[in-house]
Parts: structure tokens; sequence; C-alpha cells
């Protein structure tokens, strides 16, 4: 079974062994708007937690996406380029952005677990179905 983390920036963190799968949460692509354009790291690129690391753009603004945990990007769902409606439509399942071999777990530790999320997000005034 996969561990599911989130940030208070409303990214998710999918564990899947060594690894992590990278997206934004259901309430961030609803903030956002239609999905237009969106600029994934480069596979082999290191991402540092916290710092910028890949760029959405909707039809209301473009946002920096910060990388919720360190590691080296090893792959990208390049479907996201041709289709990046994909996000809006499932998030958390095909809407994915990247996966990277995570540099230290530990970072896991500073992230939400899903009701502890949903508590925040409801909190802030909206839902996340």
């Amino acid at each position: 079974m996969s561990v599911l983390r989130f940030s208070k920036d409303h990214e998710w963190v999918r564990i899947e062994g060594d690894g992590a799968v990278i997206g934004i949460t259901d309430y961030a692509q609803a903030q956002l708007g239609d999905i237009v354009h969106l600029e994934l790291p480069d596979v082999g690129t290191y991402v540092e937690r916290g710092k910028a690391a890949a760029t959405v753009e909707s039809v209301k603004a473009a946002n920096e996406l910060d990388a919720p945990v360190s590691g080296k990007v090893t792959g990208v769902n390049a479907a996201l380029t041709e289709d990046p409606a994909k996000v809006n439509a499932d998030p958390m399942g095909e809407g994915w952005f990247f996966k990277l071999k995570l540099k230290d777990p530990s970072e896991l530790d500073g992230l939400l677990d899903e009701t502890a999320y949903q508590k925040f997000v409801g909190e802030l005034g909206g839902s996340n179905h």
C-alpha cells in the first residue's frame, strides 16, 4: 500500500518504494482553474524541498510548484505537455507531475497525512472532494 502525504501548498506525495510521485491536489487545481500549460523538471534534475520544481499556468495565473520533498527526478508525466487538462480531470491520478528518488525520507515527517490535510483545507473555507 502506498503512503500519501500533503503539503500546505497543496501538493501531494505518494511514496512508492524508495521513490515518490508528486502532483497537486484537487483543491489546488480547483483554485487554479483550467490548466493550460505545464513546465516540468527534466529527468536527472535534483529538486530541493521548498524550491521551485515546476510551473503551472492556468487561465487565471502562472504559479511555481515548490517541491514538497528533495530528490532526483526519475520521470515526468509527458502526457501533461500534450494535454494539461488531465491535471484538472484527475489531479491525484493521471494528472501526476513527476517522480523522484527521495534524498531523505525523513522529510515526509514534515508533511500532512490525509486527515490533517482535509482539516487544513476545511479551515481555509474550501472543500476537497
